[in-house]
């Protein structure tokens, strides 16, 4: 899992068991949780068409039947992962659109282990070439090849220095290229800058 932020939403009307989740939410180690907490059906559609949070924490069993499928077309967010949280008996058939469950009884590492999970990449996501690179590292790449700094990317890719030190490892390990110059042959070779676009920044 390699976002910096996760959004998390929760959805759930007691504030004691909120604000429980939202406590445990923060202390997982490692990934940065940004918590949403929400009170009520109304809020939570508010909220939903507005933003485009990374998981959904929801009891599918408040507020009536819960649509995942259909609640992620009408917020026009397909990537959104939802949780089903439990604490009492709940028919299995309410689940079959969730991507996972939470419980109560659920530790930090437990929490984690599900959160990280939701971000494994399926068979069907991974590419046939599992050296390809993704459109981030392409723009990286690009950037690199016109003679700019690790900060300077930063700043045009709204990123922190940290992830763009640690795609430059990737890249390099993906393509066994160490040097900016042997960089710039395969971003010519493959088209992600032209020759006098370069040319054009190294004169500038």
């Amino acid at each position: 899992m390699n976002k910096e932020l996760l959004t998390i939403a929760i959805a759930e009307p007691s504030i004691i068991i909120r604000s429980g989740i939202t406590v445990a939410l923060k202390r997982i180690p490692g990934i940065r949780i940004q918590p949403v907490e929400i009170i009520s059906l109304d809020s939570l559609n508010n909220y939903l068409h507005g933003h485009k949070p990374d998981i959904l924490i929801i009891n599918p069993a408040f507020w009536g039947h819960f649509d995942m499928a259909r609640l992620k077309e009408e917020t026009e967010n397909p990537r959104l992962k939802s949780l089903a949280l439990l604490y009492s008996a709940v028919d299995v058939s309410l689940l079959r659109n969730y991507d996972d469950t939470v419980s109560l009884y659920d530790s930090v590492e437990q929490l984690k282990e599900k959160i990280e999970r939701l971000f494994e990449p399926s068979a069907a996501d991974v590419p046939e070439d599992a050296n390809s690179l993704s459109l981030r590292e392409k723009e990286i790449i690009t950037c690199v090849v016109k003679g700019l700094t690790n900060k300077e990317i930063a700043k045009e890719l709204f990123l922190s220095t940290h992830t763009v030190i640690s795609h430059r490892r990737n890249i390099a390990r993906k393509l066994e290229i160490h040097s900016t110059a042997g960089l710039t042959i395969y971003a010519i070779v493959n088209k992600l800058v032209e020759l006098e676009e370069i040319k054009k920044n190294r004169i500038a």
